[in-house]
């Protein structure tokens, strides 16, 4: 196990004493030197105490050598970047639920979009979308409905709506399927999507269209990401 070593290796990230962090933890610095020195192990308190402090999980700080790791990585844990692509911390699904307690297929419609970035994690906005249900679908999943715009994605039609499955954990994302992507900056999009998460921290957005270039996403401006299930015509409006 490493966490004496990453304790350590951890305060000199931040620059400060042994007396800082122990005063930070609520400790005394003779005590967080045994730690350092892997002279006493601290009880489950005080480690779940380090792991909130340094904003690093506990199982990563016990298992994942971190002094060996490159800069890139060690500042992605202390974001808490890796279980953000993951889904690992809480994201808020607003839904809404059928007389049966099942989830209902909110749709998105194409003027809805404009307010949906920021109010998708908003319960009042989300009920106030029309809803419906399909009953072939599984209803231990999420499922919400978007209406598309333009030629990008043809065959699909403008104003068509698509169907998609909620997607948690965004490192499965399997390249050149389609998705609805929410994006800080440009709302709504679908397109095909190639993971470049690993490598550069991106996706690649791409449309059936040729006329509509690909481009990248950093994924800290992703918000929600929902794979394609089926599309359905505007009458649905």
């Amino acid at each position: 196990m490493y966490l004496s070593s990453n304790i350590k290796f951890l305060r000199k990230r931040k620059n400060m004493s042994q007396e800082e962090i122990a005063i930070a933890l609520d400790s005394k610095r003779s005590v967080l030197n045994s730690y350092e020195n892997n002279i006493a192990s601290p009880p489950i308190e005080m480690a779940m105490r380090i792991s909130d402090y340094f904003k690093i999980s506990l199982d990563t700080l016990l298992r994942i050598d971190l002094t060996r790791l490159p800069e890139y990585k060690v500042g992605e844990l202390e974001r808490g970047l890796e279980d953000y692509i993951k889904g690992k911390y809480l994201r808020i699904i607003a839904t809404t639920v059928n007389s049966d307690n099942r989830d209902n297929i909110e749709m998105v419609s194409e003027k809805a979009s404009a307010g949906y970035t920021a109010g998708y994690t908003d319960s009042q906005f989300i009920a106030e979308l029309p809803n419906f249900s399909l009953p072939f679908l599984d209803h231990r999943k999420k499922y919400r409905s978007f209406q598309i715009s333009g030629d990008s994605m043809l065959p699909i039609q403008d104003k068509t709506y698509v169907t998609c499955e909620y997607v948690e954990d965004w490192s499965s994302l399997k390249d050149g399927l389609c998705y609805v992507v929410l994006t800080k900056e440009d709302g709504i999009v679908f397109k095909r999507v190639y993971n470049d998460i690993a490598k550069n921290k991106k996706l690649v957005l791409v449309s059936n269209n040729p006329l509509y270039k690909p481009y990248e996403v950093n994924i800290e401006e992703v918000l929600e990401i929902w794979k394609y299930v089926m599309d359905h015509s505007k009458t649905l409006e």
